[in-house]
C-alpha cells in the first residue's frame, strides 16, 4: 500500500529497551477533499530512510499494516494497529495526481481550417 502527501512532522529516532530497538515517526498530510493526517512509524534501519526529507515536502510512502493482540492485567484482550513504512520517495505534483502534467489552454488553438463537408470513416 501507499500513501501520498506532504511532509508534516519528522520526529526524532527513538530507542526503547536493552536491545536497542529503533523507531522514528513521519507525519504525512494527504491532499484531498478533507486531508488526514497519517502517522507511519519507522522501525530498525528504516529510521535512516527520513535523513534526506524536510517538513513540507511531498512524499509517496510505501507502508504494511500491522496488528496485535494484548491481554492487559484484568485477563481482557485488546486489539492494536499501527502503519510501518519501509520505504519513501519524493513525489512531484503531476506524479502524485497520477496523471502527466497537461500544457495550459494558451497552448491550444482552435482549428481554423474545418471542413464540414468532410467525410471520415470513423465508427462512431
Amino acid at each position: 500500500m501507499e500513501i501520498e502527501g506532504k511532509v508534516k512532522l519528522i520526529g526524532e529516532t527513538q530507542t526503547f529497551g536493552s536491545n536497542g530497538f529503533r523507531k522514528r515517526e513521519l507525519v504525512v498530510t494527504t491532499d484531498e477533499q478533507y486531508p488526514q493526517h497519517i502517522m507511519v512509524e519507522f522501525v530498525q534501519d528504516k529510521c535512516d530512510l527520513l535523513n534526506s526529507y524536510a517538513v513540507g515536502q511531498d512524499v509517496k510512502v510505501s507502508i504494511n499494516l500491522r496488528g496485535r493482540e494484548w491481554t492487559n492485567p484484568q485477563g481482557q484482550v485488546k486489539y492494536f494497529n499501527s502503519i510501518q513504512g519501509w520505504r519513501i520517495e519524493g513525489a512531484s505534483q503531476g506524479a502524485a495526481s497520477g496523471m502527466p502534467p497537461v500544457a495550459p489552454m494558451e497552448a491550444f488553438e482552435p482549428a481554423d481550417n474545418l471542413n464540414e463537408e468532410d467525410h471520415d470513416d470513423l465508427p462512431f
